[in-house]
């Protein structure tokens, strides 16, 4: 089973680089997480994003492998609890799926992004700046494999 974080966006702050490697770098090889960031679409002070949305869909689409079950996120989407998130995955790791998750730029996703998703997941019905989405994905992804591990990072 490979994951990939599929992402818009190659300069994050440092804050969200360190701690988005940190979490991913915590989970073991079964779960090995990848990083794959896409460059974001061209935008003119005063424009629309349209043309920039269209492009960073069209590389994220790009990007992902024919066979990937596709988890878009969208403050739109699903809510799940940690260990709602944890079944989920251990679903996804019995299927032996390659799972892609989707995280789209500043102005959100193109449409074919979100129609191409197998699932879509809220983490939270707020607007989350996209280098934060990372961290968060990253964290919960950790704290739902500490879950099915039994590890003790996971506290009710």
């Amino acid at each position: 089973m490979r994951v990939r974080v599929i992402a818009v966006g190659t300069r994050p702050p440092a804050w969200a680089r360190s701690a988005c490697e940190d979490y991913l770098a915590r989970l073991p090889s079964r779960l090995a997480t990848s990083l794959v960031e896409i460059e974001p679409g061209a935008r003119s002070a005063g424009g629309t994003a349209h043309n920039a949305i269209a492009a960073e869909g069209q590389r994220l689409l790009g990007a992902v492998r024919p066979g990937d079950h596709v988890t878009v996120l969208d403050e739109r989407g699903t809510q799940l609890s940690t260990r709602e998130l944890a079944a989920w995955l251990q679903e996804r790791m019995q299927q032996g799926e390659d799972l892609a998750f989707l995280i789209g730029g500043p102005d959100g996703l193109a449409p074919q992004v979100l129609a191409r998703g197998n699932f879509t997941l809220s983490l939270s019905r707020l607007t989350l700046p996209h280098a934060l989405v990372r961290v968060l994905l990253a964290e919960q992804l950790y704290r739902a494999h500490s879950i099915l591990t039994h590890h003790p990072y996971h506290r009710d």
